[in-house]
């Protein structure tokens, strides 16, 4: 595939991300941070977000599964999910700990189970999401090509 055609593809992925909702504008300003300087900024960021949201959701897990559930500590990791979700624009994740966090409140533990099922099935659907436009993006510079910046205009 020849250079040119990779980058249409990566901006149409990378657009269909922002409009199924997976990724927010957050996710703009981190491509924006990267530069000559730090050119793998983002894949750095990313991939420091999937280790701490794999040990948070295992910690979530972990949690959850006790005799006695301690929700301050369960809202206590999902807080810390949603903000790092937050930080790098998995806008769907975010929404899910939003949700999630509620039941921490309210102390139910079938709403938190559940809410942890769909928290995880969203953190992995985003996952392989960037994963595979991060794999686009280092095909394009492989083949000398430059990463286009996207604008989104919807």
């Amino acid at each position: 595939m020849e250079v040119g055609q990779m980058q249409r593809r990566l901006v149409d992925y990378t657009k269909s991300l922002f409009m199924e909702g997976f990724l927010d504008a957050q996710f703009l300003q981190l491509q924006q941070l990267q530069d000559e300087s730090n050119p793998d900024f983002v894949v750095e960021v990313v991939s420091l977000f999937f280790d701490d949201s794999e040990k948070l959701l295992n910690d979530l897990t972990m949690a959850l599964d006790q005799p006695s559930v301690d929700f301050k500590k369960v809202d206590a990791h999902v807080h810390q999910l949603k903000g790092s979700s937050s930080s790098i624009g998995a806008q769907r994740v975010k929404n899910a700990c939003i949700a999630f966090r509620s039941f921490c409140e309210e102390q139910n533990i079938d709403a938190t189970l559940r809410c942890l099922q769909q928290v995880k099935q969203e953190y992995y659907l985003v996952k392989n999401k960037l994963e595979t436009m991060l794999r686009l993006e280092q095909q394009i510079v492989a083949a000398g090509g430059s990463i286009p910046m996207i604008e989104l205009g919807f």
